[in-house]
């Protein structure tokens, strides 16, 4: 059972620092990444920290102001190596789910799915 408490303490830690780390830049966000991560889109998977970064520059130079303003987190847990995440920041998005996958102090797999306005 410690184990158990010890990936979730970890996992909790990651899913921590990633939401603190928008308001720190490109770079602070992709210390929770490495080269064999994934994130999953309804778009597009990107795959190691080149697209991941390409991903979340896009994200951050479309982000008005306001938008970050308006950001809410409505719903968050964690199991194990799992950490999921429902936010919105209206009127830009409704509603937007963030699933992660957490391995050796990294987001090793990470679902995005935005529902618009």
């Amino acid at each position: 059972m410690t184990a158990t408490v010890q990936v979730g303490d970890a996992t909790s830690q990651v899913f921590d620092h990633h939401l603190g780390a928008f308001a720190k830049g490109l770079d602070e966000i992709l210390k929770d990444y490495d080269d064999t991560s994934t994130i999953f889109t309804p778009d597009k998977t990107y795959r190691g920290l080149a697209e991941i970064g390409s991903f979340f520059k896009a994200f951050l130079d479309g982000a008005e102001p306001a938008f970050w303003e308006a950001f809410k987190v409505t719903s968050k847990s964690t199991e194990r190596e799992v950490a999921y995440l429902v936010w919105e920041a209206k009127p830009w998005v409704p509603m937007a789910t963030d699933t992660l996958f957490v391995k050796d102090g990294k987001i090793a797999v990470q679902t995005f799915t935005s529902f618009s306005a």
